[in-house]
């Protein structure tokens, strides 16, 4: 990475932009752990296949989806994983869904088709869940194949191609992927410590005549960050005054490691503003792919409309046994030990960090989720660091794929997901290589 920034003097975002669009031809594939490595072709020098021709056909990719593959992909057993989109192995809820999926199996109805809304218990266990079933019905609430699912279902519902969407900055990646994917137009919106900064999102709902915000206002990924209670009004108020909607996405309602998490946006929302999206996969286990997005009004004859267009429906015997784990006693027994494990673990990353790196990085404790964001020196390229640690074991996120535009500065996001000992050596060797180019 540093040899093609240095040779065509070009940035680390062009040079990512490459190795992407090489993955997508084929002719590179990268392997986390490893490195990147050019792919072996089974056509022999005499016999080779010319697959030129797409690319005219295709036409210029709406997304560029190499660094979510790739953040997606599998690691090495030996890697030590730093940065991960899930609760580990050993954190998961792996007892209570293999007990309740042999239930659900043999359950002939829920073989059967079923409504495209899901399953009536589910919704309405999900409902229940935001403002103690007072804001939505479970009417109001549809099944999704997944938090994924469910966001890339809700801009394309809501927003017609080629239109703007305004977003945080920085924010989740795989919004900035499923937006592409729509054909939309991403408008980053900055935050600070108290989240998204409310005059910025007043004019830009202004300048640009959106009528939707993406929004993770409880624990943002990458970030950690809250929005504060005193802004949480002046959102609602903004997207009223706009007439616009707000897709609150709560992946991280379970992961509240100080029991302080704000009540989600929609909690406060009388007229339908807020599109809420509520997931399984993170605090449960990455194959439960089961989430709910919920809304109110026009809104949600939409969602019905766009959700029958994907996949028909949910798995009924997954759904129901995403309702028999939530329902269970263990599963706040589940929550309580995951919390636990993440707080001892989160101490263990801080820790690791102010010994090896000191006052060269800069970063906020996090009270939620499972990611700290993590500011390296201006001058430290986060794309080449992040090359680097694949070269000495270690798997972390460079912060610029979280930025819809130009980042703010360098960045990498770090999971304290891992146990101690992995996150502890891991940070070690990252000492290392930031001392190497510092």
């Amino acid at each position: 990475m540093r040899t093609l920034i240095k040779d065509h003097r070009v940035s680390p975002a062009t040079v990512e932009r490459a190795f992407a669009q090489l993955v997508g031809e084929g002719l590179i594939e990268p392997r986390p752990g490893q490195g990147t490595f050019v792919r072996q072709t089974m056509a022999s020098a005499t016999d080779v296949s010319n697959f030129a021709w797409q690319s005219v056909a295709l036409g210029a990719a709406r997304a560029d989806s190499g660094f979510l593959g790739s953040l997606l992909a599998v690691p090495p057993p030996e890697s030590l994983i730093l940065s991960m989109g899930y609760l580990p192995p050993d954190l998961q809820a792996s007892g209570l869904l293999a007990n309740a999926l042999r239930q659900a199996a043999g359950r002939p109805e829920l073989w059967d088709r079923l409504p495209i809304e899901g399953l009536e218990p589910l919704r309405a266990w999900f409902a229940r869940e935001v403002g103690n079933g007072a804001v939505f019905s479970p009417h109001d609430v549809i099944i999704c194949g997944g938090g994924q699912a469910a966001i890339s279902t809700t801009f394309r519902a809501l927003v017609p191609p080629g239109r703007p969407v305004l977003v945080e900055t920085p924010t989740y990646t795989g919004a900035i992927s499923a937006a592409c994917a729509a054909g939309l137009e991403l408008v980053p919106v900055a935050m600070d410590e108290q989240g998204v900064r409310p005059e910025l999102l007043a004019d830009a709902f202004r300048q640009t005549g959106a009528r939707v915000f993406y929004s993770q206002p409880t624990f943002s990924n990458p970030s950690g960050i809250v929005l504060s209670a005193e802004r949480r009004a002046v959102v609602l108020n903004i997207a009223a005054e706009a007439r616009a909607f707000i897709i609150e996405d709560d992946w991280a309602r379970d992961l509240d490691l100080t029991g302080t998490a704000p009540a989600p946006l929609a909690a406060g929302d009388r007229h339908g503003h807020v599109v809420y999206i509520r997931s399984l996969a993170k605090s449960a286990a990455p194959g439960l792919r089961v989430a709910a997005v919920m809304a109110r009004g026009a809104a949600l004859a939409r969602l019905k409309s766009a959700r029958g267009s994907d996949d028909f429906f949910v798995s009924g015997p997954l759904q129901a046994a995403a309702l028999a784990v939530v329902s269970a006693p263990g599963w706040k027994r589940h929550l309580n030990a995951a919390r636990a494990a993440l707080i001892e673990r989160r101490d263990a990353l801080v820790g690791a960090l102010h010994a090896e790196l000191g006052n060269r990085v800069t970063f906020q404790v996090p009270s939620g989720g499972m990611h700290l964001w993590l500011r390296l020196p201006d001058h430290v390229s986060d794309v080449a660091l992040a090359a680097d640690m694949v070269r000495h074991g270690v798997i972390v996120s460079a912060g610029c794929a979280w930025f819809p535009a130009d980042p703010d500065g360098s960045f990498l996001r770090l999971t304290f997901a891992a146990p101690p000992a992995s996150l502890r050596e891991g940070v070690r060797r990252l000492g290392q290589v930031i001392s190497l180019g510092i």
